[in-house]
């Protein structure tokens, strides 16, 4: 899928920072199956354009997403019942696989840094595909809910995995057992958030946080280092860590990123770093098994 085609989000990169934009305003956003594909196709986008350094997620309009659309009504969530050929083809066995996991799984492979400049009302899938972006950012409008149980379903999106990791099992359980809308300032109390701002200081602040990324990191350091922590926030022992820091260490210990990155700060110039993602990951990466659903 191009870019150019895109119906339900906005996609532009500028001086190396990739902004996507949910775009439909007119109804708050709302999460469907067009849109799910087009996240996943810009997260492509950006993993295959090494110009891109950083991304940027926001909302259009007034609100982030206020969650699936429920222009379907009672059936929404019953894939089986719609018929919704789209659906099938994420079929496993009898198992449909669940569209806002497809796109927090996406955005968790990223080999660029994710932030989320959350700038209006965010519930259901609209907050769990927050949970994959490494840095959220949110306006002082901002509205959060894990609204499950009040709909009759689960957490989704695989937030039973990122959410604790994020802010805590016991927060997490609380806001998922109450399915309540909470305020910005409790999403920043419980860093669910990094940091508030005026809604009209919110995306002058994402980038200036992507600029940062973009201008002093070298990207493959960066792709590394986001897989690394990712997954090892969920490793048994901290030997799993220890044997993929080994094998960075040493791969980029003999790049030219490296030769550049220590020259650079002896003469005390900005660096430019050669390598690129498309061209100089090393050859242990990716390390993990996949799973039978990726």
């Amino acid at each position: 899928m191009n870019p150019s085609s895109f119906e339900t989000i906005l996609y532009s990169v500028e001086d190396g920072i990739a902004t996507i934009t949910l775009n439909r305003p007119d109804k708050l956003n709302a999460f469907n199956t067009r849109m799910r594909d087009e996240v996943i196709a810009a997260f492509d986008a950006t993993d295959a354009d090494d110009a891109v350094r950083a991304v940027i997620v926001t909302g259009a309009g007034r609100a982030f997403c206020a969650g699936a659309d429920l222009s379907s009504g009672g059936n929404t969530f019953d894939y089986k019942d719609r018929g919704d050929a789209s659906r099938e083809e994420h079929k496993v066995g009898d198992v449909y696989r669940d569209g806002g996991g497809l796109v927090t799984l996406r955005i968790f492979r990223s080999l660029k840094p994710v932030i989320g400049a959350i700038n209006g009302p965010a519930v259901g899938v609209g907050v769990t595909m927050q949970l994959p972006m490494d840095i959220r950012l949110a306006s002082t409008q901002a509205r959060f809910g894990f609204v499950f149980a009040r709909r009759g379903i689960t957490p989704e999106a695989a937030s039973s995995w990122f959410l604790s990791r994020v802010v805590g099992i016991q927060t997490a359980l609380e806001w998922c057992y109450s399915g309540r809308v909470f305020d910005a300032q409790e999403a920043h109390r419980e860093r669910l958030v990094r940091s508030l701002h005026e809604p009209d200081d919110l995306l002058p602040a994402a980038r200036a946080l992507a600029r940062e990324f973009a201008d002093n990191a070298a990207p493959v350091s960066v792709a590394l280092t986001r897989q690394m922590i990712w997954r090892m926030a969920g490793a048994e022992h901290p030997m799993m860590a220890h044997r993929v820091d080994s094998r960075a260490i040493q791969a980029r210990g003999q790049s030219a990123d490296v030769r550049e990155g220590v020259s650079a700060f002896l003469a005390k110039r900005p660096a430019v770093f050669p390598d690129t993602v498309s061209k100089n990951m090393p050859t242990f990466y990716p390390w993990w098994d996949e799973l039978p659903f990726e």
